[in-house]
């Protein structure tokens, strides 16, 4: 599970899915694949998100993780399906618990710094800063994350093609995650071949980041 979470990782930036229709998760996995980012955090925000990833992850070609994870419950089926990490908005203490216990990485969302605190005194040194743009961006996690040498941010919410590459070049983000390549509309209209290029250009950006 951690070597996967490290290959993701390495990407740079991990595709957030809400995807309702099981039949169009190859379809999806194809098209990330085809753009270069055989990566996918599919999130609990519909009844689909088991079966999604059960069938995702027996490709064998794809990194799937579960996002928007808000309980044990939940982390659970991630885990018994398949889930090679599990990614949450929130600080949740069990949810945290559960996955160390299973052995699956789990990167549970903060944004202040007393949460930052709880999450390396729970043995954590990857967090995600969620939501970015919401709360400030750059300059707020430039300031929140000036105490903590130890730890790396995975910014979400907010995140585009427009600050991807700004957010990259902080040293203290390890990575970022966002939708806007595999945005819902984009899923149910099966617009595929969309998906495929607007992963193409966010692979290109990573590179341009990391370039620098």
């Amino acid at each position: 599970m951690e070597d996967k979470f490290k290959a993701a990782l390495k990407m740079g930036v991990i595709p957030v899915v809400t995807i309702d229709d099981v039949n169009s998760a190859a379809h999806l996995a194809e098209a990330l694949i085809e753009g270069g980012l055989p990566c996918a955090e599919i999130t609990f925000r519909t009844a689909a998100a088991t079966e999604v990833i059960k069938k995702l992850s027996t490709r064998g070609d794809l990194i799937v993780g579960a996002g928007t994870v808000l309980n044990t419950e939940q982390a659970k089926h991630a885990v018994d399906n398949g889930a090679s990490f599990v990614i949450s908005p929130s600080l949740n203490p069990k949810v945290v618990t559960y996955c160390l216990d299973a052995g699956i990485p789990v990167v549970p969302g903060v944004s202040t710094p007393t949460e930052i605190g709880m999450a390396m005194d729970m043995g954590l040194s990857i967090l995600k800063f969620f939501p970015a743009e919401a709360f400030g961006g750059l300059t707020t996690l430039r300031a929140i994350s000036a105490p903590f040498n130890r730890v790396e941010f995975i910014p979400t919410g907010g995140i585009g093609p427009k600050n991807l590459i700004e957010y990259l070049r902080h040293s203290k983000v390890i990575a970022c995650a966002g939708s806007w390549m595999v945005k819902s509309k984009l899923i149910v209209e099966k617009k595929f071949d969309e998906i495929t290029r607007l992963t193409q250009e966010a692979v290109l950006l990573v590179r341009k980041a990391r370039q620098s």
